[in-house]
């Protein structure tokens, strides 16, 4: 049983370069990282309040907003349909790759 984030890619490493390409429109990249940034504020708002049933909103935010970008700006299907481990962790290296202005914003 093959697991579909090794089919096309051995490592996180060779699969980020692609990664990268699909994010290529910067709208698209914004998107992400307005999404990243409100699942992280979720988090943490539900962790210092107890109010858990915010938690719901985690992946309608960080999913949500990367979709708009990629079918209205990047015009192609996000990675996550195809790479769904690879790509989440795809999304929290640029979004530290934004931050730390290794990628444009």
């Amino acid at each position: 049983m093959t697991d579909s984030n090794t089919a096309r890619f051995n490592s996180f490493k060779a699969f980020y370069p692609y990664y990268l390409q699909e994010h290529q429109n910067r709208t698209c990249r914004r998107l992400h990282v307005v999404g990243s940034t409100l699942v992280l504020l979720v988090l943490f708002s539900a962790l210092l309040t107890g109010q858990w049933r915010l938690l719901w909103l985690v992946p309608l935010l960080g999913y949500g907003f990367a979709w708009v970008g990629h079918f209205f700006f990047e015009k192609n299907k996000p990675a996550t349909f195809k790479y769904p481990l690879y790509s989440l962790l795809g999304d929290w290296v640029m979004y530290k790759d934004v931050l730390t202005g290794k990628i444009r914003f």
